[in-house]
């Protein structure tokens, strides 16, 4: 799920106003866009690379390590499972308001074949000065700087205020990965800690979470036996029970996924989770 500059990306909805945006900003960051999807614009060129019908003719044609989905709900099921079919070993799903039963069918998929699946809702992932696949801002180096934390968040703003925390601070990143907000995801937070206690340009973790569900609480078993320190932020400490706030997934059920069943978690196993974001820089420093 960390994308390297060799990485042949291929976006579907590159034609597309966003896609199209996006991906020439992506392309000027150093993204290696190989191709683009569009059923109806195939055999023409777009951004100076070919457009084609189907992740396997782009397979075919360019080769294909990482596919983007800059499509809307109903075409992200069969585009997805398209692309993890021809050979994409990552697939970044930005697409929002998928049904969860698609979601379910595209995350068995990619286990199946050994793909990563990185979203749905999500905002994208970075390798600061090297690529991104998505709409966080890498370009602006007000949020993004070359450093060695790697940021991890469910929430794409969040994502960028902690990044821009970090950026005040004279604390670059390495790596940022957006899970995504919805209940259903096809990489968790413990998947993304995995990755960046393996990565050799990472020291340190920065771990956005929220309310609902249980992934930060699964993630602190992870947290517990890394080598790297990790500092977090939970949002959501003043939603009402039973409340949804924001994403898909944010929804506290009982005694899970409660801003203290999270924090409290994180804690026990060694992270430094603070009240406020501004306080990230700091807490790396206390991990």
């Amino acid at each position: 799920m960390i994308l390297q500059p060799d990485h042949k990306v291929v976006v579907a909805g590159l034609t597309g106003s966003q896609g199209s945006f996006w991906s020439e900003k992506m392309m000027a960051y150093g993204t290696n866009v190989v191709a683009g999807i569009s059923a109806s614009k195939a055999g023409t060129e777009h951004l100076g690379v070919p457009v084609v019908g189907s992740f396997t003719q782009a397979a075919e044609r360019t080769g294909l390590d990482v596919a983007v989905m800059f499509v809307p709900p109903a075409a992200a099921l069969p585009l997805t499972l398209d692309a993890i079919a021809a050979g994409a070993h990552t697939v970044v799903v930005l697409t929002e308001f998928i049904p969860v039963h698609d979601t379910m069918r595209i995350v068995a998929a990619a286990r199946d074949s050994g793909a990563t699946v990185v979203g749905p809702n999500t905002a994208g992932i970075v390798t600061v000065s090297q690529g991104f696949a998505g709409f966080m801002p890498a370009f602006n180096d007000r949020i993004f700087i070359p450093g060695r934390v790697g940021v991890i968040s469910r929430s794409g703003s969040l994502g960028t205020l902690a990044c821009m925390e970090l950026t005040r601070a004279g604390r670059g990143q390495s790596v940022f990965i957006g899970i995504g907000g919805d209940p259903v995801s096809g990489t968790s937070t413990a998947d993304a800690l995995t990755a960046l206690e393996s990565h050799p340009q990472t020291d340190a973790v920065v771990l956005i979470g929220e309310i609902g569900g249980s992934k930060e609480e699964e993630a602190a078993e992870v947290v517990a036996s890394m080598s790297k320190p990790v500092a977090a932020f939970i949002a959501g400490r003043a939603a009402p029970v039973g409340k949804k706030m924001g994403h898909a997934g944010a929804l506290i059920v009982g005694d899970r996924g409660t801003y203290q069943s999270k924090r409290s978690a994180l804690t026990a196993a060694g992270a430094v989770v603070v009240d406020v974001p501004s306080q990230l820089p700091e807490a790396l420093d206390d991990a």
